[in-house]
């Protein structure tokens, strides 16, 4: 019996151009919806409104109509000075805020990836705990620790001869500050720290053999090989500090020190809201977006000519 020869395999050939086509498309479809709706279809929407007005029509008994005036409230907003002068409280804010909140979250994080701290876990559960809690949550349960009639805290300073007002008007921006990076540093903690998780340990163990301390190898390696984990953290507060409300707008009702336009935010919310003027709330929202973004990319321009440099 003459065993016959195993038949070639013809490979088959695959089909270029079917219908599988659309299928990215499909997964991507959610995003740019999602996208549209929610981020560019306000920006638009902001702009847009923002050259209009309602004015009354008829000797005030025929209502309001909407006409275009141009730059006419964006020229209204950059003459507000209480509007001009919130962006200056704001930007004092975060000169102090945002370095704070950086270098605690830094230190956390260094303390966390080395083995000085025991039951690690158990600590940054604890930091990270305050970011869970919402920010109107947190400025009600700190605003108990700043009235003077019930706070332990100033009630304790007083006791050793201490008269703190945490809510007077040279001390309540910082009373703020404090609010938000109670609320924040844990967060960006865990970003650090999840950066530094990632980074080979060889590295740090030679620099150990040649004689180099745990503060050394903190400062002179960990920190610079997580730079752009420090880049997104700090962005993220500068953005945040541009972008503040809950805390101000929730202790406001427990100090007059804080006005109705204490931040650029405060104030878009009480001209759109109290003074019933959505057209000018529009400019003002449109000046703070790009004021955001202009400090935005201003920072991530700084932080790659560092980087350049520092390679050089």
């Amino acid at each position: 019996m003459v065993a016959q020869a195993p038949s070639a395999v013809v490979p088959r050939r695959r089909v270029i151009g079917g219908g599988g086509r659309w299928v990215p498309y499909a997964f991507v479809t959610p995003f740019v919806l999602v996208f549209l709706t929610f981020m560019l279809a306000p920006i638009v929407i902001a702009v847009v409104n923002g050259l209009y007005s309602s004015q009354s029509s008829g000797l005030g008994f025929g209502g309001a109509e909407t006409v275009f005036v141009g730059l006419r409230n964006y020229a209204r907003a950059f003459a507000d000075t209480d509007f001009l002068f919130s962006f200056v409280r704001v930007a004092l804010y975060g000169v102090v805020q945002v370095p704070v909140m950086m270098v605690i979250a830094a230190v956390l994080a260094l303390l966390f990836d080395s083995a000085l701290v025991k039951a690690r876990r158990f600590f940054q559960f604890a930091v990270f705990l305050p970011y869970a809690v919402p920010g109107v949550i947190a400025a009600l349960l700190w605003s108990f620790f700043y009235q003077p009639s019930v706070s332990p805290l100033v009630q304790g300073l007083q006791a050793i001869g201490v008269d703190a007002d945490l809510l007077a008007p040279g001390t309540v921006l910082w009373s703020v500050a404090n609010v938000s990076i109670w609320s924040n540093a844990g967060i960006n903690m865990i970003i650090l720290f999840s950066a530094l998780q990632s980074l080979p340990r060889d590295t740090f163990e030679a620099a150990r053999l040649d004689g180099a301390g745990e503060l050394r190898i903190a400062l002179s390696l960990k920190l610079p090989m997580i730079a752009p984990a420090v880049m997104l953290t700090t962005l993220s507060t500068v953005i945040g500090t541009l972008q503040l409300f809950n805390e101000p707008q929730v202790l406001q009702f427990i100090t007059p020190n804080i006005s109705s336009d204490w931040t650029p935010n405060m104030a878009i919310y009480a001209v759109s809201t109290l003074g019933r003027d959505a057209h000018l709330g529009s400019a003002m929202a449109v000046i703070l977006g790009l004021v955001t973004l202009v400090v935005s990319l201003v920072l991530v321009r700084f932080t790659n000519s560092s980087a350049r440099g520092g390679a050089r």
